[in-house]
Order: C-alpha cells, then structure tokens, then sequence
C-alpha cells in the first residue's frame, strides 16, 4: 500500500509540472514579452517564476486560467528532444530567454540538455511530463506574489504565480474546501482580528509588535518552560544582546553566520565591532568559563529566555513564522561523554512534554540534520568526527524509537541535530524545536573541565530549545485552535456581562476575586444588550462567559456559557471558580 501511495504522488508531481507549462504557455500567449523562469511542482501544487515589468492581477489570474483551459481541450502533445549545449543556447537566445541561458550556463559540462514542447511553447526541463496537455484539467490558479531570481534578494524580483492542480475535479474541490479553511485559520489575518500582534512599516519588516493578548499568551509559555527547566536542574541565565565580533570569531560564527547577522561598525574603521545575537551558546559558555569546573560539576544545564537577531531575507518574512527578531527558549548543557545519551534523551523528553502540553505533539515529524560530506567548508571538524558522533546520535535516535527521516546538508556548522518539525496551515514546513550535539565549540572556547583521572579535557555539549521560538509557536498554537485557545492559555479566561448598571458592583467584586486568584477577567458593563454581549465575546473566542443579573445578585452566584458547551447553568462564585482553577493548573487542552 505504501508503494501504491508513492507510485500516486509520483504521478501527481509529473502532473503538477506538466501544469506549470501550461501556465507558462498560456502567460506567453498573453503576454509574449514576458521571460521565463522556472516551474516546479511543490508539495501543495506548483508554481511558475515570470519576469514581467507589471505585477499579475486578479483579472490577469482569469485570463491566464481561461487560457490554460482551451489549451487543455487543444490537447498538445508534449514531446522532449535533447540539444548539445551550443545549440541549446542558441534556441534560447532566439526565443530572447536570458533565465533559461543562465540555467543551462549553470549545468554542469557532461549534462543532458533536455526540452520540451507542446504546440508552439518550447521549455527548458529535466522532465517527465505527461503526454498530452489534456490530462491537467483539473487546476486551480491561486495568487501571485513577489519572488526573487533563485531565492536571492541579491537577484531581480519576478512575479511568482502558485497553483494547484488534482487527478480529478473532486480532489481538486475538496483540497480548495481545505484552503478556504486554512485562510480562515491564518495566524497573519487571525492573530490581527484578534489583536494579538500587529506590525508597523515604521518599524520594519519581521519586526512584530506583540500586542498586549499576544504577550499574555507568550508570557504564559515562558513562566511554564522557565519553572519546568527549573525543576529538571537548568540554571538560568541572563546574557547580552550584542557582543563584540572577537566572541563570534572564536564559535565560528563570523565565518559561517555573518550574512544572517546584523553588524553595528566596519571592521576596517572601526577598533571595535559590534553584532546582535543571533544565538546565544557563545555568551552562555562564559557562565561556564566563570570558574574551574570538575567532572563531579556535570552535567551543567543552563536555560535562558533569549531574544535574538537573525537577518532574513525580505522574500522569507512570514508573520510570526519567521522574523527577525525573537525570543526562544534556549538552552545549552555541558556534559561528559558518558552522559551525553541520558542528556539528550532528557532533553527530547522536555521537548516532547512542552509540545504534549499545548497539544502540537501529535502535528509534528522528526529529522536527523546531518552534515554534507561534498560541502566540507560549511563545517567545522574532521570527516573522522562527524562520522563519529552522526554514528552516536543514530543509536541515541534508535534507542529512543523516534521515527525520523535523515537530511543531509542541514546540521549546523559545529554538530549534527534532531529537527522537530511541523507545518503552518498552509502546508510550509519549519522547524519548531531543536536538539544539537556539539563536539567542537567547547574545545574553541577552551571549556576544559579536570575528569576523575586529573586530565584536562573537553565537554560535549548540547544545544537545545524547550519550546522553541515563543513567537513561531504563538502562530502555529493560533492556527491549531483557530484562536480558540485552550483555557490556560487563553489571554483572557472569563468575561463577566452585566444586564444593568446595578449589576456593575457585583461585577466588579468577583472581577477582583478572580485576579486576586491569578485568573485572567475582563469586564462588560456597557449599555448594551446582553445578546450582543454576548456575540461580541464568542467572537473574541473566550472561554468562559459569565452573565450577572437580579438573579444571580441575590444569590452570589454566576449564570455560566462556556465556549465549547454553551449554557452551563448557574453556579456560586466559588463552585466556578474552582472549576476553572482547576481547568487552568491541569493544562486541560
């Protein structure tokens, strides 16, 4: 069966990219100036890059569909012919295509130069393609946006158009159903309505300001992991923003990172040159330095709630998802050899009880990011070490029954890692979490420790995040719940309505009673009526509602609306408030 299943995604991406040359064939058609790019098949459809002076439009987006359609019923053959490279460039120089000249320039010098062709339209492609344009009849056109030449922003910004395209027409309408539902759930649209974050051209872009909802909810995460590291042993920290470029020299950094930070000073004006974190193990290896350490002092866990600067590019900019400052809850553990699988396995084990917690472990994959053998510069260390401690950190995977895939290319420069990844509402994959082994910054910043036999010698050392970077994580929680965040959660718990201004004492008393307990309430006291109140705060997605009237008054008690359960009665004061209490310590999802 799982056989069958690859065999019918196979035949999905030859359809999909059959598709793209659709597209482009009829973006020709329409706009014969245009230049091509390129047109792959993705995992949500695919897409196709055009050098075009104006931006598409939505009115273009229907006619280039309209297009593709009677190409479809012209049903074309799609015939491939391979060219030697002289004549290849000279076909592309005839039909004035300077991307596609590049890319065969880029092709290494025994490749096969391959094309295809339907009717008129002749592309530059590796294949396969179906035969005949007739079969891509179910797809769907769905935005455009900018993107820039081979993903630099070094490189000019073409007009990327995203489709989708199915076997059949019920794939395709129910896949449209789910990215209707998506849309709704879109942390970048939802996280506004609801006023949970917001961004300002002021300031710039992958620079949110989170608003005071938002932060509610981010504190809330962060008061969890900093009290459950606590009681695993972490020792918390508290480094600077910036340091000079000599501390970034030593890990590598400066070598390896420099076109992601951002650098305050000219290395050759400047004495002294100054960069934002983009990480934090350097600074935390002085805490480790601060002292002589012993083997009977490791492990050593150090945690710290970190704000960090990495410089994006502009294309990559995605709401919460990715930005270019952030806080993560970051961490780093020098140990011994002999120490460093009960370490790792406790740290996949926090990660895996912070990700049960607020209810994403059942949405998330694993990946063994290893290093690329025909890359060497990438990397710090010998192929004998990498081998080494890739070896190792297989057998700790193993033991520990993850199922993961291996990606080679993807550890950072100093050590292989293990990458929690999920995906958004929209099916882009990033990584939530990550746990890192590294066998070389240790020796680089002299971190020795005196072992039991009295020689000098250096610590493995673990780089990890709890949690991971607190503002992806608000993004990905908004879209899992639509909002709808779970009580412990939820940036305001109850809502207390009254039916008139006598209610508005009693209001106000058990909105006292309910902060004096850490229980997070907002007041509705306007002169308005109270099914409107009531819309308005279901809108607002809170998770309780409380109604006050004569009633309830004269009885010291609340008339309950729970979000998920509608009307649950009257209770006392007290009887709710140890239910939601109750709700709220147990981290009930």
């Amino acid at each position: 069966m799982a056989n069958e299943d690859k065999m019918k995604e196979l035949d999905l991406q030859v359809l999909r990219h059959s598709c793209s040359h659709v597209l482009a064939q009829a973006v020709k058609r329409l706009y014969p100036n245009v230049k091509l790019g390129i047109g792959p098949a993705i995992d949500t459809g695919f897409y196709y890059d055009f050098d075009t002076e104006t931006p598409f439009t939505p009115e273009d987006l229907e006619k280039i569909e309209a297009e593709m359609k009677k190409i479809v019923k012209e049903n074309l053959k799609i015939e491939r012919f391979e060219l030697p490279r002289g004549e290849a460039l000279a076909l592309m120089q005839e039909r004035d295509e300077p991307y596609k000249i590049e890319l065969i320039n880029d092709l290494p010098d025994d490749a096969v130069i391959s094309f295809y062709k339907q009717g008129e339209f002749v592309d530059l492609c590796a294949g396969p393609h179906v035969n005949y344009t007739g079969k891509a009849k179910a797809f769907k056109l769905l935005s455009a946006t900018g993107a820039y030449w081979k993903g630099s922003e070094k490189n000019k910004m073409l007009q990327r158009i995203y489709a989708t395209c199915f076997a059949n027409k019920t794939d395709l309408e129910e896949y449209l159903v789910q990215l209707e539902e998506a849309k709704k759930r879109d942390h970048n649209k939802l996280g506004r309505e609801l006023e949970l974050f917001t961004t300002s051209e002021y300031i710039g872009q992958g620079l949110p300001i989170i608003l005071p909802k938002g932060s509610r909810i981010i504190q809330t995460l962060q008061r969890f992991v900093e009290d459950e590291e606590e009681k695993r042993g972490y020792l918390l920290t508290k480094t600077p923003l910036m340091a000079k470029s000599d501390l970034y020299k030593i890990s590598g950094h400066w070598y390896h990172y420099k076109e992601n930070m951002f650098i305050m000073g000219d290395e050759e004006k400047d004495k002294e040159v100054f960069a934002l974190r983009p990480m934090t193990c350097p600074f935390q290896f002085q805490s480790y330095l601060a002292a002589a350490r012993s083997y009977r002092d490791l492990p050593l866990r150090y945690g710290e709630t970190s704000t960090l600067f990495r410089n994006e590019a502009s294309g990559e900019m995605h709401g919460l998802i990715r930005v270019r400052q952030f806080t993560i809850s970051e961490g780093h553990i020098a140990c011994r050899p002999d120490q460093l699988e009960d370490e790792f396995k406790d740290c996949v084990d926090l990660a895996l009880y912070m990700l049960k917690s607020v209810g994403l472990d059942s949405d998330v994959t694993y990946r063994f990011s290893k290093w690329d053998p025909n890359n060497k510069e990438k990397y710090i260390g010998s192929e004998e070490e990498w081998d080494k401690v890739q070896a190792r950190m297989k057998v700790i995977l193993d033991k520990l029954g993850i199922d993961y895939t291996e990606a080679d290319g993807e550890a950072a420069f100093y050590g292989p890692k293990l990458d929690i990844q999920i995906k958004n509402v929209h099916g882009k994959e990033d990584t939530l979490v990550t746990i890192q082994i590294d066998f070389q910054l240790a020796e680089r910043f002299g971190m020795e420790y005196t072992d039991s036999d009295g020689a000098k010698k250096y610590p493995y050392v673990i780089h990890r995040t709890s949690i991971g970077c607190y503002e992806r994580t608000l993004a990905l929680l908004i879209e899992k719940y639509a909002g709808a965040f779970p009580t412990w959660l939820a940036p305001v718990q109850v809502k207390v309505l009254s039916l008139s201004d006598r209610h508005n004492d009693y209001v106000s008393e058990i909105q006292n009673k309910f902060r004096e307990n850490r229980i997070r309430v907002e007041i509705d006291t306007r002169n308005e009526k109270i099914g409107y109140k009531i819309r308005e705060a279901q809108l607002e997605k809170v998770p309780y509602m409380l109604v006050v009237g004569d009633k309830e008054l004269e009885t010291g008690s609340v008339s309950v609306r729970s979000r998920k359960d509608g009307d649950k009665g009257s209770m006392s004061v007290d009887e709710f408030m140890n239910m939601i209490l109750d709700e709220i310590k147990t981290r009930k999802l």
